[in-house]
């Protein structure tokens, strides 16, 4: 009788314990043998989102592009209006030029009035600028833009006799500079580097 009492408790103990089982189960949830897989896909997932994220850290987000293209439009508006007066001088825009544009700006404007001719222009706007490549080259960023601007320009001699354009008519201008930035440096402005034609 002392057996069979025992051979109760071990069934009922048995039951509470499956109970207990089936009822954490129910909450916890069971292995199914694909975590291994998810752990992997969600590991690969965030490995890519950081890379993206470290590849735009390394040069500028969406809204640092369009900062840029905000200050690179301006800075394009003055270099051409510079360039374009009729002092054939850089004065206000000379601290927007690297030393080799500056360099190759300086001695088209000496030829030029060692000719006696000077510009005239109207800078009707910027149709459109769109960033076509950046990249680093060592500490320095390095941003191409293409532009396509409104403007009327003229090439006059002392005589005010125009030597090339038309003061009447708008033209329409195709335009690929490179801007550049030292990495490195507390000056957060963009120097004109480089045009392509």
């Amino acid at each position: 009788m002392n057996y069979s009492l025992e051979y109760i408790d071990i069934i009922l103990l048995a039951m509470i314990a499956g109970f207990i089982f089936l009822r954490l189960r129910g909450i916890l949830g069971k292995k199914t043998g694909f975590e291994g897989k998810m752990r992997t896909q969600f590991t690969d997932v965030l490995s890519k989102s950081n890379l993206e994220k470290k590849i735009k850290k390394d040069f500028f987000d969406e809204v640092e592009q369009n900062e840029f293209l905000r200050g690179a439009k301006i800075a394009y508006e003055t270099i051409i209006k510079d360039f374009s007066d009729s002092d054939n001088e850089l004065t206000v825009s000379k601290s927007l030029l690297g030393d080799k544009i500056f360099n190759q700006f300086k001695l088209a404007l000496k030829e030029r009035a060692k000719k006696g001719h000077y510009a005239e222009i109207t800078f009707i706007g910027v149709n459109s600028a769109i960033i076509k490549d950046h990249k680093k080259v060592n500490n320095f960023l390095e941003v191409t833009v293409d532009f396509v601007s409104e403007i009327i320009t003229s090439v006059k001699d002392k005589d005010k006799k125009i030597i090339s354009g038309d003061p009447e008519k708008i033209k329409k201008v195709y335009d690929t500079w490179i801007f550049s930035r030292d990495m490195n440096s507390k000056n957060p402005n963009w120097q004109l580097v480089n045009t392509i034609t």
